[in-house]
């Protein structure tokens, strides 16, 4: 099982966490940079890693942009482009409150969102996309940008926009919210299993049940289960899939 999306930097207890999820059979996770600093941490546990195997991806989240540090952030991606698999997490997001009616900010994020799509194209690299509010810009913007490769991480957004990200080839991503969220559940019982990817976005607080949990990579499982009931499928086999479509978009060994 590969867990696709996590900021491993963010959990409280890392060796636990990557305990847990080698134990429940986790053999690898795409681990996310947000900003420069995470980008630094993340590249350290990479490194110091044996179990699971951790694949990076660098990037600043749109919700992370710190104009002092847009300029060294991109060249420490550059610097260190040969140990990733993908450009992120990225992208757009038009919900937060400071952003919702500051055109100046949504520019902002544009533009630094187009400097890592730059570098994705430049380097052939895939492109780990944040679209919360703003799917129909993203997917403008990837196609505008010439990227070939991208996921929608934790897709929840309009069905039309998701037909486009399917014929595009590109990718949407499910977390354990699957199991309860209205827009989640919409979206992916729309999209192919082919165009899928599972994560857990850990350490996200997810309201599964009565008293919810804080995520960790091991609960990918929670989400594959999700999607098994959501479409009435066997778990094992629709495993076998989600593997080799993350295989595929990140070129993983």
């Amino acid at each position: 099982m590969i867990d696709t999306h996590a900021h491993l930097d963010h959990l409280e207890n890392l060796s636990e966490a990557l305990t847990n999820a080698a134990s429940a059979g986790v053999e690898g996770i795409v681990c996310v940079g947000i900003d420069l600093a995470a980008n630094k941490k993340n590249l350290e546990i990479k490194r110091t890693t044996r179990a699971p195997k951790i694949y990076l991806a660098l990037g600043m989240h749109p919700a992370n942009i710190n104009r002092n540090e847009v300029e060294e952030c991109i060249q420490f991606i550059r610097d260190h482009i040969r140990e990733v698999v993908a450009i992120g997490e990225t992208g757009l997001d038009y919900w937060y409150k400071w952003v919702k009616k500051d055109e100046a900010k949504k520019v902002e994020q544009r533009e630094v969102f187009n400097r890592q799509l730059d570098l994705a194209r430049e380097f052939n690299l895939p492109v780990i996309i944040h679209s919360r509010g703003a799917w129909r810009d993203c997917l403008n913007m990837v196609r505008a940008a010439g990227v070939k490769k991208a996921v929608f991480h934790w897709y929840s957004g309009p069905l039309d926009v998701l037909s486009e990200i399917v014929e595009s080839g590109f990718y949407v991503g499910t977390t354990p919210s699957l199991a309860y969220s209205p827009q989640s559940r919409e979206a992916i019982s729309q999209a192919p299993i082919n165009r899928i990817l599972i994560e857990t976005d850990c350490p996200v607080f997810f309201q599964d049940g009565e008293s919810g949990f804080t995520s960790q990579p091991k609960d990918v499982f929670r989400t594959l289960e999700a999607y098994a009931r959501l479409k009435n499928v066997d778990a094992k086999e629709a495993l076998v899939v989600f593997n080799q479509n993350a295989r595929t978009l990140f070129g993983l060994t």
